[in-house]
């Protein structure tokens, strides 16, 4: 049993330090993270009626705008906030992830979860945010 757990740690450590490749990246690359968010559009689009991603909508919708908020400089985030918000999205359009997306019930489990545990662990950023938005006025995009 303890093997299994081994390898298992050891895939989760692969795999995050694969996506932690790709955020790192995307921020760098100013086309990666407009292609990033294209991206998410046409996602978050393709799967609007989605029951089990509408958990999920109200949160991405929140990190868009903050990226935006952010690259436009009217709104700065950490680097460690930008990286989890644009961490979140790409493991959200990535098809292939933890659990396929393809599989019926299950597939958008881990895109949820990995939403959900994000949006907690920035509730205060997210909170400032939002509460920046509507002192501002800023329409959500």
């Amino acid at each position: 049993m303890g093997i299994n757990i081994k390898k298992s740690q050891a895939y989760f450590e692969k795999a995050k330090q694969r996506y932690m490749n790709q955020v790192n990246a995307i921020i760098g690359e100013e086309g990666k993270l407009k292609q990033l968010m294209k991206s998410a559009s046409v996602r978050l689009h393709q799967l609007k009626d989605h029951p089990k991603v509408q958990l999920a909508m109200e949160p991405l919708m929140i990190f868009k705008r903050m990226i935006y908020a952010h690259k436009s400089g009217e709104h700065k985030l950490s680097m460690k906030t930008l990286g989890l918000l644009v961490l979140g999205i790409l493991y959200f359009v990535t098809p292939i992830d933890f659990i396929p997306d393809f599989l019926p019930v299950i597939g958008y489990a881990d895109d949820i979860s990995v939403i959900i545990a994000i949006f907690n662990a920035l509730k205060i950023e997210v909170e400032e945010f939002l509460e920046w938005e509507r002192v501002n006025g800023n329409k959500p995009i």
